[in-house]
């Protein structure tokens, strides 16, 4: 079941988070994440955008977009839970939120690097915009994607 996420869904979020840090992004070594930070995090962006949750009994994935510049800034799904339509559920819960508000397109943001990422929003009707960048936090290329919502 998709559904908003709720406070208390911080911890199995920050789960969810760091098994898809170790094991998605391991090819391309990114900076460390410990549990620390990757809470601090989390806990600022549940309170600073719009959030959902897959939860099969357990949170099992999570997304959040942003309405102020109709971006989707996460999409994570526990590796043991991948393969089974529940990011493109989650994505989907974004695109809604982001329609309903009414942007005609999203964008956002994906390392490099991450072939297997890329190869999803592809299948989902994303692009590159030619956009570039790396954060000095993560050190990691990154490229932009967009998509219509219409």
């Amino acid at each position: 079941m998709i559904r908003a996420a709720r406070a208390e869904d911080l911890d199995p979020v920050v789960d969810v988070f760091l098994a898809c840090w170790t094991t998605s992004y391991a090819a391309f070594d990114p900076p460390a994440m410990d549990r620390d930070r990757a809470t601090a995090l989390w806990r600022a962006a549940l309170a600073g955008s719009a959030a959902f949750v897959a939860d099969d009994g357990a949170v099992v994935g999570v997304a959040r977009c942003s309405v102020a510049d109709a971006r989707v800034e996460s999409l994570y799904v526990h590796p043991r839970a991948q393969g089974g339509g529940l990011g493109a559920r989650l994505l989907e819960a974004c695109l809604g939120h982001l329609r309903e508000a009414g942007a005609g397109t999203a964008a956002l943001w994906v390392f490099a690097p991450n072939a297997p990422a890329r190869a999803f929003y592809e299948r989902q009707g994303w692009r590159p915009t030619g956009r570039e960048r790396v954060e000095a936090e993560y050190g990691v290329p990154e490229i932009e994607l967009e998509r219509a919502l219409a």
